[in-house]
């Protein structure tokens, strides 16, 4: 048994932060071996429980190994108590040898399952936190600030809906993608924060696949999250991206995303987040709003439509098309964006700010206000229609 060192960690802090770690790759060998998803996490949360009893006592000198024996033994419990002798013999005979196989990287077996295209993107995200990010049902639950009890029921009906699901190999990376954007544009600040949440385990996917768009991904969300610090006032307003104090900027978070774009762009397989990338790269090397190059961020909008057109992508193009071309062709791009896309009339009273027609943009500001999502973003339109009335 491996005891704690005297003055080091507390043993009790030592043993959750190791079960919080070890528990999402006990999941994976259970996974990899067969076992029903839903009962697989039952047994591991079994084994978990274990440890933290057992454990504080002194650590197992192969603390996974040991957690997988104890949850693979409970799983072939419940089975025996489910199926037929000669079933359970064959199962048994079946278990793979403990060796290399059980230290494998099961992250993109895993995040494939909690990712599957039967989930909605809610469940999806919160089954990722559960079962690969380690995080107790609780923890998840005040991520979205949600009752315990709520999201207990809504991480329940996710296993249940993968209940019997054949999945012994890697799925489609692009649900898997799809999930950590969602997870990582909730944005949420806290005890746990989503985005960096989003961002470890996308490093963890990185590391088990080589796909170009996973690194696009990667790159994006660290292009992305290196302003956080200037985003916010201390009173908790908004700071739009042309108003940011870029000193506040992580420049270590930007030149490692700057790193992985250029990583990814080299393989010459270019993808949506790669794209996204790349224009979140041009904001972040302008040293000042006025500086941003917006002629190479239309081209690489023009990318983005021809790889993944949507409503929401022609409304930044607009934008971008209103610093390139003059506000008025930016409004005649803005056209084509239904009304019902979200930020649609906030866009447009910027375009009009700009072309200079203050009387139209005012009351678009204040309609946009009405419209907005949160109440961050409706305090900040409010001011700047309040910044033109007066």
């Amino acid at each position: 048994m491996t005891v704690p060192p005297g003055g080091a960690t507390a043993p009790d802090a030592r043993v959750t932060e190791l079960l919080a770690e070890l528990g999402p790759r006990v999941l994976g060998v259970l996974v990899r071996r067969g076992a029903d998803f839903a009962t697989a996490e039952d047994c591991v949360q079994e084994a978990l429980l274990e440890a933290s009893r057992r454990w504080p006592d002194g650590i197992p000198d192969e603390p996974q190994g040991w957690l997988v024996t104890v949850a693979w033994r409970r799983f072939l419990d419940v089975q025996r108590s489910e199926t037929a002798r000669r079933r359970r013999e064959d199962q048994v005979h079946a278990t793979p040898d403990p060796g290399p196989t059980e230290q494998s990287d099961d992250t993109l077996l895993l995040l494939s399952r909690c990712c599957h295209e039967a989930l909605s993107p809610a469940s999806a995200v919160a089954l990722t936190l559960r079962a690969v990010g380690g995080l107790t049902t609780a923890q998840v639950a005040r991520a979205y600030m949600v009752p315990e009890a709520t999201m207990a029921q809504r991480i329940s009906r996710a296993k249940r809906t993968l209940s019997g699901r054949s999945f012994d190999r890697p799925g489609d990376v692009q649900n898997v993608l799809r999930v950590l954007y969602v997870m990582f544009t909730e944005g949420h600040t806290g005890e746990v924060d989503l985005a960096r949440e989003a961002i470890r385990l996308t490093r963890q996917l990185a590391v088990a696949t080589a796909d170009t768009e996973v690194a696009g991904l990667l790159a994006l969300m660290l292009l992305t999250d290196a302003r956080r610090a200037a985003r916010w006032t201390r009173r908790g307003e908004l700071v739009p991206l042309a108003e940011q104090d870029r000193s506040r900027w992580d420049t270590v978070a930007i030149a490692e995303g700057v790193q992985v774009l250029h990583a990814a762009l080299a393989d010459d397989r270019l993808g949506e987040y790669q794209v996204q990338a790349a224009i979140a790269a041009l904001h972040d090397d302008a040293p000042r709003a006025e500086d941003t190059d917006w002629v190479q961020i239309l081209e690489w909008y023009d990318e983005l439509v021809a790889l993944a057109d949507s409503p929401v992508v022609r409304l930044n193009r607009a934008v971008a098309v209103g610093h390139v071309d003059g506000a008025l062709a930016g409004l005649r791009a803005l056209e084509a964006v239904p009304d019902r896309v979200p930020r649609r009339t906030a866009a447009a009273a910027y375009l009009h700010e700009r072309a200079g027609d203050v009387g139209e943009a005012w009351e678009l500001y204040a309609r946009a206000a009405d419209e907005a999502a949160t109440l961050a973003e409706r305090h900040h339109l409010l001011r700047c229609a309040a910044r033109l009335r007066g």
